[in-house]
């Protein structure tokens, strides 16, 4: 029996032909501009006080926005009042789609704590799902991506308000996946792991960029709602990429071309480059260690190929890692983890000494 023949995205998505912005509270809207990341940086930080969280959306993040591969002025809205002041946001944000598998939209907003209880918040996430559903029913003129799944997520904290799970549940939404935030503290032993040649762990430089993303794309194809990588997307969103605190496993025994993982046709490794089968690639987020009450070493991604796994290569990347953020001064490590990873990468943390800190719920719409 052949499988039932999906709707296209342009029918399942639904998408309204006209938006129309929150009437609630008296707010002029429009889109972000370059000029408003200061004070849109000081309207996060408000709503992210108020929900109880200790670390921020800094400006530097923000202004990324601006140069995302996939990013489009009508992707974003903020509320003014009369003084011209910003006191709500969204952002639909979207993600290439070369090689999906998966459409996607994620959903970023919040309403200044004085101005909660208005229905801004109700109306600004109608209007965020609204966009979220034109971005995707775009895509139905590419015979690829028609018939592809899609999900619009939001991210929640487990302190978040209580109200705005009853808000996203009124949305459409539905809790799909949990992550788990664990801390380890750097005071503690960590182990000496090696690995045999012709595996070589080495630092991360300009050079093994694509390399890594190729490892990355490879690693992350079991795991749930990963997408690959383009070349550009995986050099957006720096501001706080940690060069010193990032580093790869190459197999010295092979050479580029790859694997037959690989993209066809990707032509951005260049022949000879060292083969990268495990990486990991970490953050410093120094502008929230007063509020968090700690120094932090984040590692972002930590991945080995399929074909590699059980060489203990990821262990050897992280107990790397964890060594030189307790050599940089840093009292925890910190990262984020699916608590249904399907590599068992939990237990590996359990191992090495993480706890949970917090931890947060995926709430999707899926088409």
């Amino acid at each position: 029996m052949s499988p039932p023949v999906r709707a296209t995205i342009g029918d399942r998505a639904a998408a309204p032909s006209v938006l129309t912005p929150p009437t609630a509270g008296g707010l002029t809207w429009r889109p972000w501009t370059p000029a408003d990341v200061p004070a849109l940086a000081a309207l996060m930080r408000a709503v992210q006080e108020a929900d109880g969280r200790d670390w921020f959306t800094p400006a530097e993040e923000i202004a990324e926005t601006f140069g995302a591969p996939a990013y489009e002025t009508a992707d974003t809205l903020v509320g003014l009042d009369a003084d011209g002041t910003p006191l709500a946001y969204a952002h639909a944000e979207q993600f290439p789609t070369d090689g999906a598998g998966l459409l996607r939209v994620w959903l970023h907003g919040g309403v200044h704590p004085d101005r909660r209880g208005e229905g801004i918040g109700t109306e600004l996430l109608a209007w965020a799902s609204g966009r979220a559903r034109q971005v995707l029913a775009a895509s139905d003129g590419d015979p690829r991506l028609a018939g592809l799944p899609a999900r619009i997520a939001v991210d929640l904290l487990d302190t978040d308000p209580p109200e705005r799970r009853d808000l996203l549940r009124a949305g459409g939404f539905e809790p799909v996946r949990y992550y788990a935030n664990l801390l380890r503290d750097l005071a503690a032993p960590v182990p000496a792991v090696g690995l045999e040649p012709p595996l070589r762990l080495v630092p991360w430089t300009d050079a093994l960029e694509d390399a890594a993303r190729l490892a990355r794309n490879d690693a992350f194809r079991d795991h749930w709602g990963s997408q690959p990588r383009t070349a550009e997307s995986w050099r957006a969103h720096r501001s706080s990429f940690a060069r010193d605190w990032s580093f790869v496993v190459v197999d010295e025994s092979v050479r580029y071309p790859g694997s037959e993982h690989e993209a066809p046709g990707d032509t951005t490794v260049a022949p000879g480059t060292p083969y990268v089968v495990g990486l990991h690639r970490a953050g410093r987020y120094e502008h929230d260690w007063a509020t968090q009450g700690y120094t932090a070493g984040y590692t972002e991604l930590l991945g080995v190929r399929r074909a590699y796994r059980g060489r203990r290569i990821a262990v050897a990347l992280l107990t790397h890692a964890l060594r030189v953020f307790a050599d940089d001064g840093m009292q925890h490590a910190e990262l984020d983890v699916d608590t249904d990873n399907p590599t068992g990468a939990p237990a590996l943390y359990t191992r090495l000494g993480y706890t949970k800190s917090e931890g947060s719920t995926l709430y999707a719409i899926e088409l």
